[in-house]
């Protein structure tokens, strides 16, 4: 937000001309929260350029086109300037650019010949000060600035221009100021206006140097000069006043469109803004000036003398003050007559309603329009303006009002036509004002100081707001939907007591409590340190991605996975669903890795997927959290991978897990043979394997490329947060051997699993050796060979007592898997 100091301080008694005075400014309002982004001296880089009179022009001898011109800069000094501007007059009043001058770009004039001849200075347009020729009626952007052909030096008589030789000629135009460009935080709608920063600066300026500064907020006095009334002229209906909580209109007749005033131009010049014409430049003026973005419509163009605020429709065509047709939708809001929108509301108005040179009659717009409609409208039709901006902060209502009455008193202040009687005020639901409850004791203990009451209250009411300390309550300023609770009001007082008067102190409460780790967070961070340790590399990959990766991973038309959640406003289609799988986000980031010929990687994360639910969309979709680890370089190996799950799952020591034959047909991106399953229990815990051949050519990958997806609630579930200690054996154990020949295809796993189950409480480990497949078992068949340890806690075990162990194993691998003993 860019605010001209005089314009600013105008509403305050705070006297700052001085640099060292405004920067002292600055970084007092800095300090009370009002960061000051930079101080620019608006005409500060053109030095000793002055007002010189022509009094004399004759041809150069060499050249067609120069002409050697004596300028009085007064003092006596005539000097001798050559110029090829063809529109150098004898009298002319022209700015002057001295010996050792600066002008705009950084350029130093020197004194010079110019085709044999000595110029010593130059003549300057413009361009060359800096300047647009825009902001001054009268003056030509292409020729020297002529004080008598600008419009407001030509009621000036030939004294009072011979009075201004030998002046600076930015002081002359009125070019010469300050702006202090503030960055506001998008809470603090009040301050992108000039009135709410003058108010800060007061407000900082009292209490902060103490000089007891005082804000002077104007209150606009209306003059109802024209003998129409605007309820005659108009009519307004608010058919979405869930959208639109007020609208308010003013009429004004016998409209003359004309130049603004210099001060007003000077004004939105140094604040960024345009200067265009009178009524234009009222309703930007009120906007800079108060914060409230305001609307002029040429009453001739609103057809059926009805204005409708209402959504718009899906499809509807508006062409804007830009001459660019937009397509609406009904999730926007428009201003509309009787046959069709004129314009989006809190955006820009439409081409058909614009102010013309011959505009009779005008209707002034003040309104509240919903912010998030205002946000997301300007978002769809990709236009943000200077109103939409402020929109989309929330504005006061009660401010409203003001600004249409300031606009109405502009309109008369500068002879731009007569307001008309009465006003439109379509406002459903008044504001009512709002309590926060706190107290004095309260902000002193939030904040740690040791203000007084009478303190608090001062900062407060400076501030416009209504402590009521005794009822335990605080009103804030209508102004002011930012104070929402007492740590709102406590920040207030503390901005203005002097964050450097807050002594620094220890911690103190009724009940303190050492912070630490949740058990989530400690297995997680095990995990980390245990991949870590293996060789892994943490990666860190977006939650949201492209509905493309689905192709990529060979996923059916109907598959579960492709069943996202879309992302409402995606900052474009590869960002636009969440994802449902890891397995992108894992083969991009080894693509990358590959991509820069790294030989090996090994890369995990610890994130979320997001899958829909049964109540989606009326509640979020569930947030489930992987343990994801990906490889290549390995040549494949399988088994070193597994090894890799199976360290992590002992470092987490996670009770009873097992492994089981993955379903290729499920996971068609995962190779069909080399597919595992976890479980622990008789819960899936997750898969890892290898990564189909023809997806890691999608994803341009090697082939032996690894992944693990495991998921992290059930492994935490059944981790050991203590690790449980056995004691120590005091009777020797017995150990077997046994080999049994079963069909190939029964995995060695289940047959593991069986062992352990038939052996008892004295089984005590049971350790697979040898995997045997050829002719001597037979086609289609294998062997399994184990090592089988038994031993008793309280015996020492017989023969006896381990052959019946044996005997009740080997019938059960007998009946579940058709096994016979080798």
């Amino acid at each position: 937000m860019k605010a001209p100091v005089e314009w600013m301080l105008s509403y305050t008694d705070i006297k700052a001309e001085t640099k060292e005075e405004i920067h002292e400014l600055a970084s007092q309002m800095t300090l009370s929260g009002s960061k000051v982004e930079s101080v620019d001296a608006v005409g500060a880089d053109v030095t000793k350029v002055v007002i010189g009179l022509v009094t004399e022009i004759k041809p150069h001898e060499n050249s067609d086109h120069l002409q050697i011109c004596k300028v009085d800069v007064g003092g006596g000094n005539i000097l001798q300037i050559v110029t090829g501007a063809p529109n150098v007059r004898l009298g002319g009043y022209v700015p002057t650019a001295l010996d050792g001058a600066n002008i705009a770009g950084g350029h130093t004039i020197k004194t010079g010949k110019l085709r044999g001849v000595e110029s010593q200075g130059m003549m300057c347009s413009f361009d060359e000060l800096g300047l647009d020729a825009e902001d001054y009626p009268g003056g030509i952007k292409d020729g020297l600035i002529i004080l008598q052909d600008l419009e407001e030096f030509k009621g000036c008589t030939e004294a009072q221009l011979d009075a201004l030789k030998g002046q600076d000629v930015m002081k002359v135009l009125g070019a010469g100021g300050t702006v202090i460009d503030f960055e506001i935080t998008s809470n603090r709608a009040d301050c992108f206006s000039i009135l709410g920063l003058a108010r800060e600066a007061a407000v900082t300026e009292n209490r902060l140097t103490g000089r007891g500064a005082k804000f002077n907020c104007p209150q606009p006095k209306v003059k109802e000069e024209s003998d129409k009334n605007v309820n005659d002229l108009i009519k307004v209906k608010v058919d979405a006043p869930d959208l639109c909580p007020r609208y308010m209109a003013r009429a004004v007749t016998d409209v003359k469109i004309a130049p603004s005033p210099k001060w007003m131009r000077k004004r939105l010049s140094d604040a960024g803004v345009r200067p265009i014409n009178n009524i234009v430049d009222i309703t930007n003026y009120v906007m800079l000036e108060f914060g409230q973005p305001m609307h002029a419509f040429d009453i001739r163009t609103i057809r059926g003398r009805e204005i409708t605020v209402r959504r718009a429709g899906d499809g509807e065509k508006l062409t804007t003050l830009d001459e660019v047709e937009r397509t609406l939708d009904s999730s926007m809001l428009v201003i509309a007559d009787k046959e069709g929108g004129i314009a989006v509301a809190g955006v820009m108005g439409g081409l058909n309603s614009e102010i013309r040179d011959d505009t009779p009659t005008v209707v002034f717009e003040s309104a509240i329009f919903d912010g998030v409609t205002v946000r997301r409208g300007a978002k769809k039709i990709g236009l943000r303006t200077e109103s939409s901006s402020r929109f989309e902060k929330g504005l006061d209502a009660v401010n409203c009002a003001k600004a249409l009455d300031r606009a109405a008193e502009l309109v008369e202040l500068l002879g731009a036509g007569k307001v008309c009687k009465g006003v439109i005020d379509c406002y459903s639901v008044p504001k009512q004002p709002r309590k926060v409850k706190c107290g004095v004791d309260e902000i002193n203990r939030f904040i740690g100081i040791h203000a007084t009451r009478e303190e608090m209250e001062g900062i407060l009411t400076d501030l416009e707001c209504e402590p009521h300390f005794d009822e335990g309550y605080v009103i804030p300023p209508s102004f002011r939907d930012d104070l929402l609770q007492d740590a709102d009001i406590a920040e207030e007082v503390a901005r203005f007591y002097g964050y450097n008067r807050i002594e620094s102190s220890l911690l103190s409460g009724c009940e303190s409590m050492s912070g630490g780790l949740t058990r989530e967070q400690k297995l997680s961070d095990r995990a980390r340190h245990t991949l870590a340790g293996l060789g892994y590399n943490e990666m860190l990959t977006f939650s949201f991605g492209s509905p493309t990766v689905f192709d990529k991973l060979n996923l059916a038309a109907d598959d579960k996975l492709r069943d996202a959640v879309v992302i409402s406003n995606p900052l474009g289609e590869d960002f636009s669903v969440m994802r449902t799988t890891m397995v992108p986000s894992a083969l991009e980031s080894l693509a990358v890795n590959h991509a820069h010929r790294v030989e090996k990687a090994s890369l995990f994360e610890i994130s979320y997927i997001y899958i829909k639910t049964d109540k989606y969309p009326d509640e979020l979709p569930e947030h489930r959290r992987l343990i994801t680890m990906c490889g290549y370089g390995s040549g494949g190996d399988f088994f070193g991978f597994k090894g890799d799950v199976e360290a992590l799952l002992k470092a987490l020591r996670v009770q009873k897990y097992g492994f089981e034959p993955g379903d290729g047909a499920s996971m068609p991106y995962m190779h069909p043979g080399r597919l595992c399953r976890l479980t622990v229990g008789d819960i899936d815990a997750g898969y890892f394997g290898q990564v189909h051949p023809d997806v890691a050519a999608a994803f341009e990958v090697p082939a032996d490329t690894m992944v693990a997806c495991l998921n992290v609630k059930t492994l935490f579930d059944a981790a050991l947060d203590i690790p449980q200690n056995k004691e120590l054996p005091k009777y020797p154990a017995v150990t077997r051997d046994i080999a049994v020949v079963l069909d190939k295809t029964v995995p060695q796993g289940h047959v593991q699993k069986l062992i352990c189950e038939r052996g008892g409480k004295i089984l005590e480990s049971c350790k697979l050796f040898d995997c045997y497949e050829g002719l001597q078992v037979g086609p289609g068949k294998k062997s399994l060979a184990y090592a089988l340890s038994f031993r008793a806690p309280d015996r020492t075990l017989t023969d006896e007592d381990v052959d019946k162990a044996m005997k009740k194993i080997l019938n059960g691998l007998e009946t579940v898997f058709g096994a016979s003993l080798r």
